[in-house]
């Protein structure tokens, strides 16, 4: 927790504070209130289950969520069949919304037998005016709603949940704001490594993403804040924080005295204590020579970049409003390999845009030869409704989409293995994080180039960072073993 408040020095008989955070703390103690009521009642404390779909921001923002549900005194369920349940909503792609609609399908059922039950949905997909109708029409036994610009009102939001006298969904969507508040309780998922978020919202209107008009437009959080929450992150046990915005690149334009991305991380790696930084993510339309440099001197940025590239065409990336040429991407992929030999570069590749050809895939797969990506998140168009390319003529059909995927496909596979093989043989640090999920024998751990490798050990390596031999590549991770030697 990063504010210092006892809830239950609180006093609930004054009005509430109006500024942040301390109000939501106020009413986290009334709501603590509530839970201690419920526990006299029942002879056991509530539990809670958060479940997040999406991106990395959204996983950072149900911390928090789970994190203010622990305070007031809830405890972690494991499955949805608890007395409180949460989603954090994604809407980049629709069938992300049709997950959240088929699991409130289930949630009905739980709640017609726990007649207590609460049931709350926040993020992207609240921000749609068609999914609160939806919500309205067909899932009215829904408590609370709220979207992406108030998720740090959650105790404020819960409170009128537990005091509202009838039945009814309690709605909150704010359309924007140029509100950050921060300082609140975080539930971290691993006690070592942290996302932090530096900014919200973008400003880039790709013709295919609704992230924009969900998330609003950019506001970058002061320098000092950041710094001084990495700081408390450090003093609390982590080694190695994740800066979160939807295009970092953009850092700082708003601010009063405006700042650089580069020049924050140059801050940011004065922190003592601090090992390791990673980023997401990065727009190639607006990566600067300041970055580059800032990242090929570095200690402790990871040699890790993932650079979306969409497509290879030039035509399409037009289309796609991505302010970049193919031979504009290529050259600044080339020139990061040439100053940072050791990076590993990964991208975001959509096939089948609308009026996408073969022509047009031959480019993509071009790039990617090119650039020999270290991995590649590939992804089918997908028509996103309330997006200028949803209604975009000469839709690609369907066979030729698969065909193209297919090809795709293959080709990163091939890159990504030639890639990761070059590093077989060698010793590379490796953050442990967790006991192999296949087998309690060996551990898993993340190298600074962001690939896995797995090796022999016991839960007391998680948290460290351990050199590692990679004895064997496997395409997308290592197997390998501790290695008694100094890295220079």
């Amino acid at each position: 927790m990063y504010y210092e408040a006892d809830l239950d020095k609180i006093d609930l008989n004054s009005e509430p504070p109006s500024e942040e955070p301390a109000r939501q703390y106020y009413f986290m103690a009334k709501c603590k209130e509530w839970v201690r009521e419920f526990e006299r009642k029942n002879g056991r404390p509530p539990t809670a289950f958060t479940q997040t779909f999406g991106c990395q921001m959204n996983a950072r923002d149900s911390e928090k969520l789970a994190g203010i549900l622990k305070n007031i005194g809830y405890t972690e369920a494991d499955s949805e069949k608890a007395d409180f349940v949460i989603f954090n909503t994604c809407t980049v792609r629709d069938n992300a919304n049709q997950r959240v609609y088929g699991r409130l399908g289930e949630l009905n059922g739980y709640k017609r037998k726990n007649p207590e039950m609460k049931v709350a949905l926040c993020g992207c997909m609240m921000q749609e005016p068609a999914v609160i109708e939806k919500l309205k029409k067909s899932y009215s036994f829904v408590d609370l709603v709220f979207g992406t610009h108030n998720i740090f009102k959650f105790a404020e939001l819960l409170c009128t949940v537990y005091e509202k006298e009838q039945k009814g969904m309690i709605i909150d969507i704010w359309q924007d704001t140029d509100k950050i508040v921060e300082n609140l309780p975080v539930e971290r998922k691993y006690p070592f490594k942290s996302g932090v978020n530096i900014m919200f919202g973008c400003n880039n209107f790709c013709s295919y993403c609704i992230v924009p008009y969900v998330r609003g437009r950019e506001r970058s959080r002061e320098p000092g804040e950041i710094i001084r929450e990495i700081e408390r992150l450090v003093q609390d046990g982590v080694v190695e924080i994740m800066l979160l915005g939807q295009n970092v690149n953009s850092y700082g334009k708003n601010l009063d005295e405006p700042m650089t991305f580069a020049q924050l991380l140059r801050e940011v790696e004065k922190i003592e204590g601090l090992r390791r930084i990673r980023f997401m993510t990065s727009h190639p339309k607006d990566l600067s020579e300041e970055l580059i440099q800032v990242m090929k001197e570095s200690k402790k940025i990871c040699r890790h970049l993932h650079l979306p590239l969409q497509s290879g065409s030039t035509d399409v990336l037009t289309r796609m409003n991505r302010r970049y040429t193919k031979e504009q991407y290529v050259e600044l992929a080339l020139k990061i390999r040439k100053e940072i030999p050791d990076i590993a570069i990964t991208t975001d590749i959509i096939v089948g845009f609308p009026g996408e050809t073969e022509a047009d895939l031959e480019d993509t797969l071009d790039v990617v030869r090119k650039v020999k990506y270290d991995n590649a998140f590939t992804f089918i168009y997908s028509k996103r409704t309330g997006t200028p390319a949803a209604a975009m003529e000469n839709q690609v059909p369907e066979e030729q989409v698969k065909i193209g995927f297919d090809k795709l496909l293959k080709v990163v596979q091939d890159t990504a293995k030639e890639q990761a093989a070059k590093y077989q043989g060698q010793v590379m640090e490796a953050l442990i994080e967790e006991v192999n999920e296949n087998d309690n024998h060996m551990v898993t751990g993340r190298l600074s180039n962001n690939m896995l490798v797995h090796l022999p050990g016991d839960v007391s390596m998680i948290g460290k960072l351990v050199n590692v031999s990679l004895d064997q590549c496997h395409g997308f991770y290592y197997i390998g073993h501790a290695a008694d030697v100094q890295l220079l």
